[in-house]
């Protein structure tokens, strides 16, 4: 399983697709924080999981990891499209609590801050 991303650099969405698991974290995580460190000005990180079907510990621990990144750059990570099997890791972990998560892209886009 490996995860596939696309960064749209208009309005800093990241579109995941795949699974995020232990497998593929370290390489996500790496790519993540080279495009952040290349594009300083992104404060606002839009993650489309709406292709995303698997998401274990490390994948959840990588999105933690990666927002607490970001708050330190004054920003935010808003997610998008959960599907239902990413989106019950969440309830069960409860770190709905700390992500602001939306239906769609558009929603947490236009979304305030």
């Amino acid at each position: 399983m490996n995860v596939r991303f696309e960064i749209r650099q208009n309005g800093g969405v990241v579109i995941l697709g795949g699974a995020l698991s232990a497998a593929n974290v370290d390489t996500f995580r790496d790519q993540m924080h080279n495009w952040l460190q290349d594009n300083p000005g992104v404060r606002r990180v839009v993650l489309d999981l709406t292709a995303m079907d698997f998401i274990d510990s490390a994948g959840l621990g990588v999105l933690i990891s990666l927002l607490k990144y970001v708050s330190e750059r004054e920003g935010d990570i808003r997610l998008a499209g959960l599907q239902r099997r990413a989106r019950m890791v969440f309830e069960i972990t409860r770190t709905y609590k700390i992500f602001e998560i939306f239906d769609t892209v558009d929603e947490a886009l236009t979304a305030e801050a």
